[in-house]
């Protein structure tokens, strides 16, 4: 009797909990499957090495991940916790937090494909004393992570032995992107003389984000300020927040003046940049690790109508475009643009398949084209700008077709042999905490 009153619910609850974890499991194994066949298997950046030996298949990282259900980043497969989608991982590190047995490890690159990270000391400083490191190009591409080093690396600046002394600089911050935001503020509170530079416009990463793309944050401290309660937002309404904390904060930003060179004086350094030379004790690096665009390399590139990044899809109502390129930047802009009245829109990229971009990226990109939206050329390389037009190459066969705008998106050229010049040391991190 007492089998038939407790055991039946308990069977009919392990029951339903099998499957459960059998939907579970199948989930993940299809999700791996197509991030198998899209080639969508190297993580860009931190992301969780999972000790199988340890993990007890409990899911707490699965449940954890802030990018479910949207992206089906962890799963359970056999069993015990995988990285199904390592492309959509970008870096949170929830799921080694919730993991209650320390089977999760956080680490850069992968055996297959490097990352080259700048060596930094706890104190966000390089080996160069005095050249500080903070945000993306540190590895930690998280709005709010990057706030958070921005902040402590001025905590780290104000104990240099120097500071306060002379005629010179404090500090010199190159970029102003979320740590190089949260830094300036930070040395404004401190009382620092402090000169901020920003090659591009305010916000970083963020500005170049096609309009009204979701932007994931959480709740932040930024000094002077306080606390910062976004969770979920769009492009627009945080780069409004920024601009309005720059005018409200009194902060003085240098645009459109980019870093030459950091060499050494004494206990300080002498930075050069696009518009003149400055002497500073200390130097902070918040430039991200996009660094310079990665261009064609082709006649007429010079011409204006080319750029290098999508600040704004208005501006290309009714015009032709052609956009170059194949990962997420690339596709986003070109799902933008089309999505404007009277636009007609190329994607020209040089592989068969897009084999960097997320899915739905791509679904999109494919649904505008079957929709006659948009046109696709793959195998395709550009070949000459002209004012009216553009020539490419597609296997074999010259094609060319009416053109009023260029949008390249083609990656960036990493820093690397700019912080080398400097003397700070670069690691490649293989798949290493």
């Amino acid at each position: 009797m007492k089998l038939s009153v407790y055991g039946l619910p308990m069977l009919l609850i392990w029951g339903m909990y099998g499957r459960s974890r059998a939907r579970t499991e199948r989930a993940s194994v299809a999700a791996r499957a197509a991030a198998q066949e899209a080639g969508m298997t190297e993580p860009a950046s931190l992301h969780p090495l999972i000790e199988t030996a340890k993990c007890v298949g409990c899911g707490s990282c699965v449940a954890a991940c802030p990018e479910q259900p949207d992206h089906h980043v962890l799963g359970l497969i056999d069993g015990k916790a995988q990285l199904v989608t390592p492309a959509d991982c970008i870096g949170h590190g929830a799921c080694k937090t919730a993991c209650p047995v320390g089977a999760i490890t956080l680490v850069f690159g992968t055996e297959r494909r490097g990352v080259d990270i700048p060596v930094l000391s706890p104190n966000f400083e390089t080996n160069v004393p005095g050249i500080f490191i903070a945000g993306e190009l540190g590895g930690m591409g998280l709005i709010r992570n990057a706030i958070e080093q921005g902040r402590q690396a001025i905590e780290s600046v104000r104990k240099v032995s120097g500071i306060g002394k002379g005629q010179r600089l404090d500090l010199l911050i190159v970029g102003a992107g979320p740590a190089g935001i949260a830094a300036s503020l930070a040395a404004q509170q401190a009382g620092l003389r402090v000169k901020t530079i920003e090659q591009d416009t305010l916000g970083g990463t963020v500005a170049h984000f096609p309009r009204g793309k979701i932007v994931m944050t959480a709740p932040v401290d930024l000094p002077g300020i306080g606390r910062v309660k976004f969770t979920e937002t769009t492009k627009e309404a945080l780069l409004e927040f920024w601009h309005g904390i720059e005018k409200n904060a009194g902060l003085t930003i240098d645009y459109q003046e980019r870093l030459d060179a950091v060499t050494s004086r004494g206990d300080g350094f002498i930075v050069k940049t696009t518009r003149g030379s400055y002497e500073t004790r200390t130097v902070l690096l918040a430039i991200g690790r996009r660094g310079t665009p990665r261009k064609l390399g082709v006649p007429g590139e010079e011409l204006p109508k080319v750029v290098y990044r999508l600040i704004d899809a208005e501006q290309y109502r009714g015009q032709k475009v052609l956009v170059v390129g194949g990962g997420d930047s690339a596709l986003e802009a070109a799902i933008s643009v089309a999505e404007e009245t009277g636009t007609l829109v190329t994607v020209s990229y040089r592989s068969a398949a897009f084999s960097r971009a997320k899915q739905k990226n791509r679904m999109r990109i494919e649904a505008l084209a079957e929709s006659g939206r948009l046109r696709l050329l793959m195998s395709c390389n550009v070949k000459e700008i002209t004012r009216d037009k553009v020539r490419l190459l597609q296997e074999n066969r010259t094609i060319e077709i009416d053109n009023d705008a260029v949008i390249v998106c083609a990656g960036g050229i990493l820093p690397t042999p700019l912080l080398r010049e400097m003397g700070v040391e670069v690691e490649t991190k293989h798949g290493t905490a």
